[in-house]
């Protein structure tokens, strides 16, 4: 599906992130966990291919093994990756119906287009709304969560999917991976929280700029709790951990 070879990233001469080499298989669900700073939202940016990131980092990227490092955001997006921000954007003027339809470009029907937003906790109204500063982040972040499930991505990235709404979101943010998943598609979330990384069926542990641990979520997000308390867990060989897990 997805594979990083050596992807490494400078910013003002600092060090984001150094030789960082994975695979992303086709219908899991992943999650990269680590605090603020340590290069999470940076390779993030590098796999879209936003501007200021895209020809400005060492190594390569493959999806589904066709060379993706000089392909602009348009181009990685017809192939099916999309990214769903931390931040959404607003859009003066542009009503929920045809952004969720890309302006009509996917075709479903008004009870298909509330049904997707009952999903995501919205009630059908808000299909008669626009994407502007009339709707609080969480309800853009829902609706933007609603334009995934009609996409049907190949890859899709979720950039602090639980930023801006309340708890009870972490069963919705399931829901929309679970379709992504049984569609065949990849989902990575980027994220700081135990509870989003425990929804993956793998977690990447970030740090530094380099991946310190992979594997099983419950392991790698005590791996990560434990980093507050002694730097000695990094180095700790897996199964030792998972024995203190028992």
């Amino acid at each position: 599906m997805l594979e990083l070879k050596e992807i490494s990233f400078y910013a003002n001469e600092r060090k984001i992130l150094e030789n960082v080499t994975y695979n992303f298989e086709e219908g899991k669900s992943y999650a990269v966990l680590g605090n603020n700073g340590v290069g999470k939202s940076s390779l993030s940016k590098i796999i879209m291919g936003l501007e200021g990131y895209k020809n400005k980092h060492g190594g390569l990227l493959y999806f589904n093994n066709i060379d993706i490092t000089e392909m602009s955001v348009s181009e990685r997006a017809k192939l099916g990756i999309t990214m769903a921000w931390q931040e959404p954007v607003r859009f003066e003027g542009i009503g929920v119906k045809d952004y969720l339809t890309l302006g009509g470009k996917y075709k479903k029907t008004e009870k298909e287009l509330t049904d997707i937003l009952k999903e995501v906790g919205l009630n059908p109204f808000y299909l008669h709304r626009n994407v502007d500063k009339t709707l609080s982040g969480g309800e853009r972040k829902r609706i933007e969560m609603a334009s995934i499930l009609i996409l049907k991505p190949k890859l899709v990235i979720l950039d602090e999917p639980d930023s801006g709404i309340d708890m009870m979101s972490n069963a919705i943010i399931e829901n929309v991976i679970n379709k992504t998943k049984a569609n065949g598609g990849t989902t990575i979330s980027i994220t700081h929280r135990e509870e989003i990384a425990l929804i993956a069926d793998k977690a990447l542990l970030l740090c530094g700029g380099k991946i310190h641990k992979e594997g099983d979520p419950e392991v790698v997000s005590f791996v990560y709790k434990s980093m507050c308390d002694t730097c000695s867990h990094i180095n700790a060989p897996i199964e030792d951990i998972e024995v203190n897990l028992k």
